[in-house]
């Protein structure tokens, strides 16, 4: 199951490119930050920037989605990332505070319209039945392009300065756009087009609130996402904490956690089990790990919690998204990747600031408790939700009398 995707040719593409479009991406955001930092000392200016490049999504996600159900996804994408390679080459004469504000506000909104063309175009690659598997594949080519492009990153940007990081992220796009313009769009699976009447954001909404199994699933991912996925900030709060580390112990840590998403990537990856029962499981155990993880002793107690839960997250994530386009209608996906992306950039507002300060308020291992203990119950919750709204028995419940077999 782990290599069923890259038997089809347009994917092989796609992930390549994909893979270098993530590492030059990491790159061009830690050259941002090191300019932000060295010009301004401020922090909070680095996260305002950040949270610049969410709002859009937050904005106009919706109408990104329903745009992404009518329009053929290979131009605009094209499109998109032509913009983007601009964007980072822009960067490469000016890198004053108006520009990288600009910079930042456009990219948030080609990510309001690329996203939910993105989750249609990469549906499009590969069979129905290996979308699970691609879905996994992806995880781990965007945690490793990750981890490269922000280790190789590290390095230039101390030798060069950042921006030969711009550079080549914008030559990363162009590899993008070559990728596509080589794709056989023979072999692209054909996705249904919104029908006339129901391409439009409220007949997207209207659908996604009848589904009550997606919208139990994207609670789950709210609740979880905001309050266990912040690991930038706790990790930092135990490190600089109860932990007595410095910048090298959240190095350790950063780089533990890289580690377990790219395993939990490659374990659901050769499984292929993106189902409602993995979700509930992985969302179940993540959380009572964190809760466990307040209490470690040492670093590498903390470290040794810290691998499962990276993996877990991954796992959780990912059939988070597999689940909301396997159980929705092909001609609403764009809409309802929208809602996901919205909720995951909503979760990113709230969560960061949440968790932030309650390690400020109850310390970093009080917020942790408490964070794991509030997940843990969602998850439960949530576990609940899904066995009365879909009658099927997940692990640990019983399915209710009134459901039919």
């Amino acid at each position: 199951m782990l290599l069923a995707p890259l038997r089809e040719r347009n994917y092989r593409l796609w992930a390549g490119a994909d893979l270098v479009s993530t590492a030059g991406t990491w790159m061009q955001v830690l050259g941002l930050n090191w300019v932000i930092l060295a010009t301004t000392g401020s922090a909070a200016t680095m996260g305002a920037v950040v949270m610049l490049q969410s709002l859009p999504v937050l904005l106009l996600g919706s109408w990104g989605g329903a745009l992404a159900d009518r329009l053929p996804a290979r131009p605009a994408l094209i499109g998109c990332q032509a913009i983007r390679a601009a964007l980072a080459f822009a960067l490469l004469a000016n890198t004053s505070h108006a520009l990288i504000v600009a910079v930042a506000l456009t990219s948030g909104v080609i990510s309001a319209f690329e996203g939910p063309m993105l989750g249609r175009f990469g549906a499009a690659l590969v069979p129905r039945g290996a979308l699970g598997s691609a879905l996994a594949l992806g995880s781990v080519l965007s945690s490793a392009g990750r981890i490269g492009g922000m280790a190789l990153g590290g390095v230039l940007v101390g030798v060069t300065g950042p921006a030969v990081l711009f550079l080549i992220n914008g030559i990363s796009y162009l590899g993008v756009i070559a990728a596509l313009a080589a794709m056989r769009t023979g072999e692209l699976r054909l996705l249904p087009r919104a029908a006339a009447g129901e391409g439009g954001v409220v007949a997207g909404l209207r659908y996604v609130l009848g589904r009550p199994v997606v919208l139990v699933v994207l609670a789950m991912a709210f609740v979880l996402g905001s309050l266990g996925r912040n690991y930038q900030v706790s990790m930092a709060a135990m490190a600089s904490g109860p932990l007595h580390g410095g910048s090298g112990t959240y190095g350790l840590l950063s780089t533990v956690f890289a580690v377990g998403a790219v395993a939990g990537g490659l374990l659901l990856a050769g499984s292929g089990r993106s189902t409602l029962p993995v979700l509930v499981v992985t969302g179940v155990a993540i959380s009572v790990l964190q809760f466990c993880a307040g209490f470690a002793p040492s670093v590498l107690g903390f470290a040794a919690l810290l691998l499962p839960i990276a993996a877990g997250a991954v796992v959780f994530d990912t059939v988070v998204a597999t689940r909301v386009q396997l159980d929705t209608r092909e001609d609403m996906r764009g809409r309802v990747l929208a809602t996901m992306g919205i909720v995951s950039s909503l979760s990113g507002i709230v969560g960061a600031p949440a968790v932030g300060w309650l390690a400020d308020t109850l310390g970093a291992r009080g917020g942790l408790v408490v964070c794991g203990a509030v997940t843990t119950a969602a998850a439960i919750c949530g576990a609940v939700g899904l066995a009365r709204t879909t009658g099927v028995p997940l692990p640990g419940l019983r399915r209710p009398a009134e459901q039919p077999a």
